[in-house]
């Protein structure tokens, strides 16, 4: 086997073992795309998304064997690997799953959800390739994606606990919690679980308050601040009109149904999003997880990698709705993500995607009043 040194590769590697890897996921993916074939299942966008896991896999094994040189194979198996999660993740949206139930379990697990998940794996590994990334440098960066999920995670959770103990302390003191006071808690756990999610990574880490990207207001922060509006705003009305055309459904983010059903609540909940929500997100999300990234990826690279967690730890957010339309709101926030990260990256001030974000939010929010 040759031994070569690629454009991004931190050392010398065998040019077989990245796309080799690649081949497992991709196998999982086409294993359980063809199921729901087998089962009778004859959508169009199943069989479209068991074709494209085909060509992922012919794709790896190609490279595997020197037959498709880095740069061509990668963009292949890339390039079919995100064809693969939009189909399914149409049909999924459509309300078809391909549910197979696990023997002695009782288990019912959704094969085209499994094509999903392998395919996105897929996509990551066919971008190191394309990159050049050796085997140890792909295994870091897993790791290191890995130890940035946990740590969004850990923000969730944090926010949970300290939501408990707030309501605890409140209930028992005044005897009851209204809605008001509940939001009140909401965004008070919100700021003290991601504060303190984020503290402990920088008191781990070694980082003093110098690590954190807070400039003061100058021409320039203040033109990226209106552009990344411009941006975010532009994303949702382009993914909307694209997801209406297509006929995706999306799901309701929960606070905005509690909006709509009390809209009093807007008193709380507008000025929040600005002063906490904004903020905290994108001090733990931008600040701490992108910015820790930056290490291990390209940056470019680390925004997709955060934008991947940021969507993933919202699922609780919407998921009072179909699995289909959880993950079509998902994506959208994946996209809409991609903007905070890019308007962070770009300017490395916390303070712009801060505004961006909480501005964003209580628009979206003033419109369910407005409305």
């Amino acid at each position: 086997m040759s031994e070569t040194v690629r454009s991004g590769a931190e050392d010398p590697v065998d040019d077989s073992l990245v796309p080799s890897l690649g081949v497992v996921p991709a196998s999982v993916a086409l294993a359980a795309a063809f199921v729901p074939i087998r089962g009778g299942v004859d959508d169009p966008f199943v069989w479209l998304a068991a074709a494209f896991t085909v060509v992922t896999v012919v794709a790896f094994l190609a490279r595997r064997h020197g037959a498709l040189e880095p740069e061509l194979g990668g963009l292949a198996a890339a390039g079919s690997s995100l064809l693969v999660v939009l189909c399914a993740g149409y049909a999924l949206n459509q309300g078809i799953s391909g549910p197979v139930t696990v023997p002695g379990l009782e288990w019912t697990v959704s094969m085209l959800f499994l094509a999903f998940v392998a395919a996105g794996g897929s996509i990551g590994i066919a971008a190191a390739d394309y990159a050049g990334v050796s085997p140890r440098g792909l295994i870091r960066r897993v790791l290191r994606f890995s130890t940035m999920m946990g740590l969004g995670f850990a923000g969730l959770l944090s926010m949970a606990f300290v939501s408990i103990f707030l309501f605890t302390l409140v209930t028992t003191f005044s005897g009851g919690v209204s809605e008001l006071d509940g939001q009140l808690v909401q965004y008070a756990s919100t700021a003290i679980g991601l504060g303190s999610i984020a503290a402990v990574y920088l008191l781990w880490r070694g980082h003093d308050l110098s690590y954190l990207d807070l400039e003061r207001p100058s021409v320039r922060s203040i033109l990226w601040t209106v552009g990344g509006l411009v941006m975010i705003f532009g994303a949702l009305v382009a993914i909307s009109l694209l997801m209406t055309a297509v006929g995706v459904d999306t799901a309701e983010h929960g606070t905005a149904q509690q909006a709509e059903q009390n809209p009093e609540l807007l008193v709380v909940i507008i000025p929040a999003m600005i002063l906490i929500v904004g903020p905290f997100e994108e001090l733990l999300y931008r600040n701490v997880i992108q910015k820790s990234l930056y290490d291990t990826f390209s940056r470019y690279g680390a925004v997709v990698v955060t934008s991947v967690i940021f969507a993933a730890v919202h699922v609780a957010a919407y998921a009072t709705a179909g699995a289909g339309e959880v993950l079509a709101s998902l994506m959208v926030l994946f996209g809409l993500s991609l903007v905070l990260g890019f308007v962070y990256e770009r300017t490395d001030n916390l303070v712009v995607p801060a505004v961006v974000h909480g501005c964003f939010n209580a628009a979206q929010m003033a419109m369910i009043y407005l409305a």
